[in-house]
């Protein structure tokens, strides 16, 4: 059992990531901010609340930060390294920007502190149940040492390569994950439009090659659910933006990405951005007069 700090546990993935390693026998440390009430249930099960981040460093031999981006996952390290003692490994789960991440890497192994990438896939429902899975990007010996306790919450972990891998194929993954959302909605939009009966649309998507959880998350849209994949359309549009960043630092033009990022951007620009991304479907209503969702 390792004692283990988490910074980001109010959140609708840490939650989850928290109350598992809690629940395995880990010794618990919190910081804890604005959302008391989301890490009510963790400090009732044992979990203790650290006054600072560098107090939380001072007592950690893991440290986990599950938080929105890059901004914040520095700030996390910066109060980290305060208190920090040699040995400590810092584990990032958020999703974030690969340079920012090699420029985080290099501040802590001048304090003997390990940074390692490990971000997430899946939903807070499988957080919640232990059975997310997770991209590990870390050298074999800090690997070796962060498999046991990560499949304390995870279901499947892979080890995708050595530091940075782990962002890297994570906004990979969201990007190809976002594609199929944006294709979607704009597809119900135009279909619609055409006089189509996008329940026949589904019904052939779903028996063929094109089907997916994402298509299928969408296509709750139509019965009203805009629900069907929680997952904030603003974090959505970050994660497509850190990744037409990273195709721009490779010289690489990505005009799929740019297109994606910009649909994202445009339904946040028309009041969506807090909701899930299903409501990409709201905003191709606004935009083309289709009628999708029933009210």
């Amino acid at each position: 059992m390792a004692n283990i700090g988490f910074i980001g546990a109010s959140g609708l993935m840490g939650h989850g990531i928290a109350k598992n390693l809690l629940a395995k026998g880990h010794a618990l440390a919190l910081t804890v901010h604005r959302n008391r009430e989301r890490v009510a249930d963790l400090l009732a099960a044992g979990a203790e609340e650290a006054d600072s981040l560098a107090a939380l460093a001072a007592r950690s031999e893991i440290v986990f930060i599950c938080v929105t981006g890059s901004p914040q996952v520095e700030a996390s390290v910066d109060g980290l390294l305060g208190g920090a003692k040699a040995g400590l490994t810092i584990v990032d789960c958020s999703t974030s920007e690969p340079d920012s991440s090699a420029r985080l890497r290099e501040r802590c192994a001048a304090a003997n502190v390990s940074f390692v990438d490990a971000p997430l896939g899946r939903a807070p429902v499988e957080a919640e149940a232990g059975k997310l899975n997770v991209m590990v990007g870390a050298g074999p010996a800090d690997f070796a040492r962060l498999e046991p306790v990560i499949r304390n919450f995870a279901e499947n972990v892979f080890h995708v390569g050595g530091p940075g891998a782990g962002h890297t194929i994570k906004l990979l993954n969201n990007f190809i994950g976002q594609a199929v959302c944006t294709a979607t909605a704009e597809a119900f939009a135009v279909g619609q439009r055409a006089g189509v009966d996008l329940a026949q649309l589904v019904a052939l998507v779903s028996a063929g090659p094109v089907n997916s959880g994402l298509f299928q998350a969408m296509a709750k849209t139509l019965s009203g659910d805009l629900a069907g994949l929680k997952f904030e359309l603003d974090l959505a549009r970050k994660d497509v933006r850190y990744y037409t960043h990273l195709a721009e630092n490779l010289a690489i033009p990505t005009v799929m990405g740019e297109a994606v990022h910009q649909s994202l951007s445009l339904a946040s620009a028309l009041g969506h951005g807090k909701k899930y991304v299903p409501s990409l479907v709201e905003a191709q209503e606004q935009l083309s007069g289709a009628k999708l969702v029933p009210r």
